[in-house]
């Protein structure tokens, strides 16, 4: 399929495609399951999508640690053995489009604090799985650092380094992955030609993966609020994705993130 480049072709996508259940915990919906209590609205389900009967899980009037509570329950939750959660925002940012014509998928920005190497290459992996959704066939994924020298001072830049090089010997399929790379580098030709920086990604990044939840939370927030991002947001690595949205959302965003939910379900 040809590459999903707007969040307005994310949703045309999806309209295209077999109908998806949804199942909102503590929602309001055309289909109400009567169930005073918040926690047990959100079991509910949550059994649902563990048993078939949804294919998606959206977060509704439940709180949020509820919410993640549901999904990491170690007896009935959707986390699969040797999984990691971690979430992918999908960002359509307009001074992007205008330069590169394409969405930026970004992660994690709001699950996994301090990730270590092993649980960095799963996020690679799930963002890459997502990219392959969208139908970027070979995405080009960037890992990001304060500078693009490897230094044992900065650790995110070791980690990375040795990411890039695992996906240069195969042990990271379906993608083109460097690293380390400062923001500038990831996103702009120029600036790899004004440092004289050679790249695999060439300033051409589809995604960009941030090495603690800091700078992926910063980032965000400001595309969205100075950089009038728009975005769609879910949560994978569990048996199906799981919609967290913010009160700070728009509805448009919700939208967009039940879009992503159904694109990304199995």
């Amino acid at each position: 399929m040809a590459p999903i480049r707007t969040l307005e072709q994310l949703v045309e996508n999806v309209k295209g495609t077999a109908p998806r259940r949804l199942a909102v915990a503590a929602g309001h919906d055309e289909t109400v399951i009567d169930e005073r209590d918040e926690y047990q609205a959100g079991v509910r389900a949550r059994d649902m999508v563990r048993d078939g009967e949804a294919d998606v899980l959206m977060k509704g009037l439940i709180g949020t640690d509820k919410y993640m509570h549901l999904i990491l329950d170690k007896e009935r939750g959707l986390l699969p053995k040797g999984a990691v959660l971690t979430h992918i925002t999908v960002l359509d940012v307009p001074a992007y489009q205008a330069t590169h014509g394409k969405l930026l998928l970004v992660s994690d920005v709001a699950i996994i604090p301090a990730p270590d190497l092993a649980t960095k290459v799963k996020i690679v992996t799930y963002a890459v799985d997502a990219a392959h959704s969208f139908g970027i066939e070979i995405p080009r994924v960037a890992l990001l650092a304060a500078s693009e020298k490897v230094s044992e001072k900065m650790p995110a830049t070791v980690d990375a380094a040795i990411i890039a090089k695992m996906a240069e010997r195969g042990q990271i399929k379906g993608a083109i992955v460097d690293g380390p790379l400062a923001l500038d580098v990831a996103l702009s030709p120029e600036a790899c030609e004004i440092k004289g920086l050679r790249s695999v990604v060439e300033g051409d990044a589809d995604v960009l993966i941030f090495p603690n939840i800091e700078t992926g939370n910063v980032f965000y927030k400001s595309a969205t609020i100075l950089g009038g991002a728009r975005l769609a947001a879910v949560v994978v690595g569990s048996s199906a994705p799981c919609i967290l949205t913010s009160r700070a959302d728009s509805e448009e965003s919700k939208f967009f993130s039940i879009a992503l939910g159904c694109r990304l379900a199995r």
